[in-house]
Parts: structure tokens; sequence; C-alpha cells
């Protein structure tokens, strides 16, 4: 990605802020929200950390504020998110923000080739970029571009209701050795999804936040 001058790419400012995270490092608990620009893609964003939020939108600040959202889950409400996206505006699912820390090679995982019709590729792909995918006889997993830029993970396996247990575990664990070691790798989880959410967390991910992501109908015109 270049600037419209054919410059280097300028890293949306909420990327930072969520590095900081993956450092234990977080906005103040002071109850506000911070108005960044929107995502690219049509793309926008509310994200809720303890006590502060971030709103990546296309809206003007002013009009942000003037729904009233806050840090202490307001971001997160659905009259705000509605108002965010617009009566006919795309509101996907509230997501854990997971982070941690990539193991470096050698990588235990390799590509997959031939997924590209699987649903959790095709999703990756509407709300991700640079999507490559892995996996082996447990699932696949796709490493991406996510969110304001970061590197983000997601998996699937291909047999989530039987097979040995502790395969998602297993397989997030050799997700990780795609990534530089050290190097910070985020994934969305939705709460509902337990099981998943239990493979993160026993895998080393650990949670930052929660955020959701937007496509308004002005991110359409």
């Amino acid at each position: 990605m270049t600037t419209d001058t054919g410059g280097p790419a300028v890293p949306h400012p909420l990327l930072g802020r969520l590095l900081d995270t993956a450092e234990g490092r977080f906005p103040p608990a002071d109850g506000g929200v911070t108005v960044l620009p929107a995502l690219t893609g049509g793309l926008e964003c509310s994200v809720a950390f303890t006590g502060h939020a971030v709103v990546a939108t296309a809206m003007p600040a002013e009009r942000v504020r003037a729904h009233r959202p806050d840090g202490f889950g307001g971001s997160l409400s659905p009259d705000f998110l509605r108002a965010l996206a617009g009566p006919g505006g795309w509101i996907g699912v509230v997501d854990a923000t997971l982070a941690a820390r990539g193991a470096g090679g050698p990588a235990r995982l390799r590509p997959l080739a031939g997924a590209d019709g699987h649903p959790r590729v095709r999703f990756a792909r509407e709300l991700r970029v640079d999507v490559r995918v892995f996996g082996d006889e447990r699932g696949l997993v796709t490493l991406a571009a996510g969110l304001a830029g970061r590197t983000e993970v997601s998996v699937e396996l291909h047999r989530p209701e039987g097979g040995a247990p502790g395969r998602g575990r297993s397989l997030l664990g050799d997700a990780l050795t795609l990534v530089p070691r050290g190097e910070p790798v985020f994934a969305a989880v939705a709460p509902g999804n337990a099981r998943s959410l239990r493979a993160f967390l026993a895998a080393g991910f650990v949670p930052v936040g929660s955020e959701v992501l937007l496509r308004p109908e002005r991110g359409r015109a």
C-alpha cells in the first residue's frame, strides 16, 4: 500500500495503539472516546479497551460524540453501532481482541492450496488483505493484514466436533511459527465461541480489548 503521492504507506493511527496493548500499554481509563479516520476498503470500527474506546470512522468527530458513546461499553452499544453504520450498513459481531507473539520458524504448517472457496478463507478476504492460507489434517489457518494493518490469525478445525482434544491449541501453536519470533499477532474471537476462545487462551493469547467492524452505507458510495 502507498500514499496518494506514491510514497511509503502511512500506518493507520489505530495500529500503534493496538501494538501498544500487546506491550501492556493501554489508554487512560478515563471513559473517553478517541475518534480516528476510517479504515481502508470502506471499513470502520469501534474498539474498546478498559475505560477507553477508539472509533475509526469517516463520520465527523462532533457527530460521533453527539451519539454519546463512552469508554465504559457505550462505544459498542447496539444503538451507537447502528448510528455509526447507518440504516442499511453492515455491522459485524462484537469480538474479543486477543494478542500473542510469534514463535518464529521453522514453520510447522505448509501452504494450503485449493482453499479459496472455504468459508473461512472467503470471510478473511472480505475484511483483510494479503491473506495466506496454511493447514494440515487438523484444519486451516489464515494469516493476513487485518484491522489497521495488524498481523491477524484465524483458524478452523476440519472436524470441530470430533478428533483428539487439544487440536485447536496445537494448530494455533503451530500457526505462531509462521510469525517472526516476538512479533505481535492478533486474533478476533467471538466470546460466545467458548471452545475457540479457550483454545486461543491456552495457546498463549491474552485479551486486550473488544472490537466490531462496520461497513457503513457511506463506505459503499
